[in-house]
């Protein structure tokens, strides 16, 4: 039987973040993400990552634009360099 996956977004920021030229880590992450205005932490970019926590539209933006990737990539779909990261 088919089951779809609840997190897509989790599974694309860890592979996204791992694909860098220069591989980062969580807490890199998160500190970009932090300077961009979102408040999260190490432990919350693990959970996003692991399928404990969901990201919001917005959150996504963030994380897309954080890890230059675009939002549909981070979503399943397109090339990770597709130009919709609302930048």
């Amino acid at each position: 039987m088919f089951r779809m996956r609840n997190n897509l977004v989790g599974v694309q920021v860890k592979l996204a973040r791992q694909q860098q030229l220069t591989p980062i880590s969580q807490e890199r992450l998160a500190e970009l993400l932090q300077l961009r205005g979102w408040d999260i932490s190490r432990s919350g970019i693990a959970k996003i990552e692991i399928g404990l926590r969901q990201v919001t539209d917005i959150e996504a933006m963030h994380l897309a634009r954080a890890l230059s990737v675009s939002v549909t990539w981070l979503f399943g779909e397109g090339a990770p360099d597709e130009a919709d990261t609302c930048a």
